[in-house]
């Protein structure tokens, strides 16, 4: 019974002088997703696929590294199209979110549809796992926003009514059976 564990990526380095796609993990973050690969659970995982984003990327190699197990990037696993807006600082940025899920349908200040946000990384999901060579488990690290669209797809729930990742900074997780892609147990947070 293997199980696919969707991984949002723990803390990052934010820096308004530097385009959200290239921001890395912060040292937080890289301590954080080591102990989550350190966890029992991980010693199971034949492969990890990631988002083409920085702070998914750096996630994967950690997982990769210290497993021995091959990495693949797949640029269908990104966060929603924000690139219309660039940073956004809080408290505004919370409120586009808001919006965002609220509004599925619309594009909300030239930000990517939540609806076409969600159809993307379910059908990355399902291809990736259809095409997977191994039958052991498998890791993505992605992100916080494309991560509960995907948990609203799997809960069969409207946009915005899916359960939400636990941990503020990211680094959650829901487990999710490989062959049916059905949720085992909904978001779970790495430990501080």
């Amino acid at each position: 019974m293997a199980t696919l564990y969707f991984l949002t990526h723990p803390e990052v380095i934010i820096d308004p002088a530097v385009p959200i796609a290239e921001w890395g993990l912060s040292d937080v973050g890289r301590r954080r997703m080591e102990r989550f690969i350190g966890d029992a659970r991980c010693q199971g995982l034949t492969a990890v696929y990631s988002s083409a984003e920085r702070k998914a990327t750096d996630g994967a190699a950690i997982a990769s590294t210290v497993l021995g197990i091959p990495h693949v990037i797949d640029a269908e696993l990104g966060e929603n199209d924000r690139s219309s807006t660039g940073y956004l600082a809080p408290p505004e940025f919370w409120q586009v979110v808001e919006l965002f899920f609220q509004h599925p349908d619309e594009s909300i200040r030239g930000w990517e549809p939540a609806r076409a946000a969600q159809d993307r990384i379910v059908r990355a999901v399902k291809r990736l796992v259809a095409n997977e060579q191994s039958t052991g488990d498998i890791l993505v690290v992605s992100h916080g926003g494309v991560g509960r669209l995907l948990a609203a797809s799997l809960q069969g729930v409207e946009i915005g009514q899916e359960d939400r990742p636990a941990h503020p900074g990211g680094g959650c997780w829901l487990e999710i059976d490989r062959r049916t892609l059905a949720i085992r147990r909904t978001w779970q947070a790495i430990p501080d």
